[in-house]
């Protein structure tokens, strides 16, 4: 990719030019990480970038990046990733798997060894940034949601795998900073799973889990952003916060505006809980028997019948001194405008 980034440079300036290289960075070819690396890459900081594919880097190809090949099972690669770094930003993880071995795998374990990497390589004071999610902490029964100081309560084995690794970053010996951000469901140019929403938008019918449920919801710039705030030495240490628009949205309603700012007209169709779980047991026969790309898990269907997944986030966005952020209506047409160039939906 040749094109500028989602996030200037320039609009971040304060922020990047607070971060201290060598900067380290797992998930860089994913769908945030390669928006951040974008950005990094753009203002010159010439990032440590851990790929399993230094041929295939998908969205960073053209970046001037620092390949590191392997994964997050690999602990000499880890170890040559931290190297001296003074800034270690891990947004690498798996959203999808056929197990919960494999989701704690990858997201704990995984975690796991990248700590040790940081305390056997890093430099002393190295800051270490950990793009969790709102899963570890799990869903509200309150509208206004969960606030970062409440007890997390996963209900998902992914959501009890990003805790662990969260559990795994709180471990960091001595006096190391470190900064735990939360966000919710991600959406914007190069997203593939709230994807599935636009494009059944898009065909004019949108089934969703009967019964009220309000969501908190950002855009990847908003994290992107997020993540270059908590990475400079003089901002919060050994601290989560909860990313995400400060008013949440009823399910439905967001829905609705989705389909306004794509120009469609889209019906919603109740879906009762049982069909819910039946098709969530389905798909995870399917991706136990190989095939990964299966959105539709039984561990999905509980996430998706939950009450809310909601967060409070204004106090962590001031803390950040992010601002609001992105509204989704504005959010989500420049999503669509993305995805229709892309020949993604119609």
């Amino acid at each position: 990719m040749t094109d500028g980034p989602l996030v200037p440079a320039g609009e971040v300036r304060r922020w990047i030019e607070a971060i201290e290289p060598p900067v380290a960075v797992t998930g860089g070819t994913g769908f945030v990480g390669s928006h951040l690396v974008d950005t990094l890459a753009e203002a010159g900081l010439r990032p440590r970038v851990l790929v399993r594919d230094p041929a295939n880097p998908r969205w960073i190809a053209g970046r001037d990046v620092e390949w590191v090949p392997g994964g997050l099972g690999d602990g000499e690669a880890l170890e040559r990733l931290v190297e001296g770094a003074r800034t270690v930003l891990h947004l690498a993880g798996v959203v999808r798997a056929g197990s919960a071995a494999a989701f704690d795998e990858a997201n704990r374990i995984g975690t796991e060894r990248l700590v040790h990497a940081v305390t056997e390589r890093a430099t002393p004071g190295a800051r270490f940034v950990l793009v969790s999610s709102l899963a570890a902490v799990g869903p509200s029964d309150r509208i206004e949601g969960v606030t970062p100081g409440d007890p997390p309560h996963p209900i998902s084995a992914y959501g009890r795998s990003k805790l662990g690794g969260e559990e795994a970053v709180r471990r960091l010996g001595g006096d190391r900073p470190w900064v735990i951000l939360r966000p919710p469901a991600i959406y914007g140019p190069r997203d593939v799973d709230i994807l599935q929403f636009f494009k059944l938008a898009a065909g004019g019918v949108v089934p969703l889990p009967a019964g009220e449920r309000w969501i908190t919801i950002a855009h990847v710039a908003d994290v992107v952003r997020a993540v270059l705030a908590a990475a400079g030495p003089d901002g919060p240490s050994r601290a989560v916060f909860h990313l995400g628009e400060p008013r949440p949205y009823r399910l439905q309603a967001m829905v609705r505006l989705l389909a306004e700012a794509g120009g469609v007209r889209a019906r919603i169709v109740p879906v009762p809980g049982a069909v819910v779980r039946a098709l969530g047991a389905g798909g995870s026969l399917l991706q136990r028997l190989g095939m990964r790309g299966v959105a539709m898990t039984s561990d999905k269907a509980r996430e998706l019948l939950a009450r809310h997944w909601t967060a409070r986030t204004a106090d962590s966005l001031e803390r950040l001194g992010v601002g609001e952020g992105i509204g989704f209506f504005e959010g989500a047409a420049a999503t669509w405008t993305w995805y229709r160039a892309e020949g993604w939906v119609r």
